[in-house]
């Protein structure tokens, strides 16, 4: 899966939110100072070509949608993220949340409760 610029994620992050949207809905969304029409107009044609987004023809206007969930995105994106960053280790990913992310210990606990509730799940398996 191809990945997103900053600018095209800022898009499909408010479609994915939107579900579905015409160009001027999703500025209307971005925070200020707004983007101008043909700039987020230009990105979305990007998305299509990348097929991240579909479209609708409704008269002279399109209505877009996402072709790909967030989730599917997230994970493909991790994927690519923890590979290039912690060399598909998870013993650095895991020390670099730790120790480097100056946690709380109250979520050291919250993760060490996911951690634990996924054994669990794993050895009623």
């Amino acid at each position: 899966m191809k990945t997103l610029t900053k600018a095209e994620e800022q898009i499909m992050q408010k479609l994915w939110d939107l579900k579905r949207a015409h160009v001027k809905d999703i500025i209307a969304e971005l925070p200020r100072p707004k983007p101008a029409y043909n700039t987020v107009s230009t990105i979305i044609r990007i998305l299509e070509k990348k097929g991240f987004v579909g479209h609708r023809t409704e008269g002279k206007t399109y209505e877009y949608y996402p072709l790909i969930t967030k989730k599917a995105y997230r994970k493909a994106f991790f994927s690519h993220f923890f590979k290039n960053y912690f060399s598909n280790s998870y013993r650095s990913f895991t020390s670099f949340f730790a120790k480097d992310q100056d946690l709380s210990l109250e979520e050291l606990e919250e993760m060490q409760r996911i951690i634990q509730e996924e054994i669990e799940k794993k050895n009623n398996l």
